[in-house]
């Protein structure tokens, strides 16, 4: 009926109204809400708002995620719903909620995109000519070499390099230390740089990777050069430190399979976490059940 479509645009302004004045809401994220809240008028159909339950709200959620929307997106559809349903309750009379207790469907965790190891090689392999270049190289190949995290690389200091050891003492998060072995060009290129590290470094400096002006080096900087490195030499996915860092777990975890060793290496408090920071293809896992499970050898 007219008059019903006019009252629930009313009502949809005032709320609208609410979001900006009352929540501060910008005007975008205030639009994103009505568009959500109209999803819900369409779905609705007929059926005035202070009549749903709980039961249709899970049905059209069921039908947005069969369209195609995903979690994340429904998590925000049923927030802005919620939302929409304590105004009613509080302004308009509505007596109940019925989006409480109704959860969006998780949302599929999204795998890093990793190098190819040609492609790590490859970026690995560039020229070096200056003295901030063989620092570069020597930050790059310890990225890759041991899975650090950019915040790890810059907090380095000279005395966690054991080249006897070939291993680095690395401090992450939770202050939690670990020891990560060292690959033989990691070594080279960090013994390579320290022998210059001087020509850069303040006299006072203690930071192993340092700027232009000779202090520690920041965050900031080691990913634009790793970025200028990845254009240079041709790799045309945007490269940059956690994208080494989960190349470094991919390509080891594909060579060994020792989901174990992979999680001590980077630092993982749980190997949940390791299982999905770093992906195996199917065939991969069941070459190593069938190698490794008493229950999924044939019997002769």
């Amino acid at each position: 009926m007219p008059e019903v479509a006019e009252q629930i645009s009313i009502t949809l302004q005032g709320y609208l109204a609410y979001l900006n004045n009352e929540r501060g809401y910008s005007p975008l994220t205030a639009e994103n809400y009505a568009r959500d809240i109209r999803r819900l008028l369409v779905l609705a159909d007929k059926t005035p708002l202070p009549e749903l339950k709980s039961h249709h709200i899970r049905r059209y959620i069921a039908q947005l995620h069969s369209s195609g929307l995903g979690g994340r997106s429904l998590a925000r559809v049923l927030s802005a719903w919620r939302g929409f349903y304590t105004y009613l309750i509080r302004d308009h009379g509505c007596q109940g909620n019925p989006c409480i207790g109704v959860r969006a469907p998780k949302a599929t965790k999204a795998l890093p995109h990793a190098l190819s190891p040609d492609e790590a090689v490859h970026l690995m392999e560039m020229p070096v000519e200056t003295t901030l270049e063989v620092r570069d190289k020597a930050m790059f190949e310890l990225l890759y070499s041991s899975g650090l995290r950019l915040a790890e690389l810059v907090s380095l200091d000279p005395i966690a390099i054991d080249f006897a050891d070939a291993s680095v003492r690395v401090t992450g998060k939770g202050n939690k230390t670990r020891i990560v072995p060292l690959g033989s060009h990691a070594i080279s290129a960090l013994q390579a740089w320290l022998s210059v590290r001087e020509q850069t470094a303040k006299p006072d400096e203690t930071a192993l990777f340092v700027g232009k002006n000779g202090a520690r080096i920041s965050p900031r900087t080691v990913q634009t050069q790793l970025r200028q490195c990845g254009i240079k030499q041709g790799i045309a996915s945007g490269v940059h430190p956690h994208l080494l860092r989960h190349s470094f777990a991919t390509h080891l975890l594909q060579s060994s399979g020792d989901l174990r060793a992979v999680q001590e290496m980077l630092g993982h408090a749980s190997i949940s976490t390791t299982q999905v920071y770093t992906h195996l293809d199917f065939q991969y896992l069941s070459k190593i059940y069938d190698g490794a499970h008493p229950r999924a050898k044939k019997k002769p």
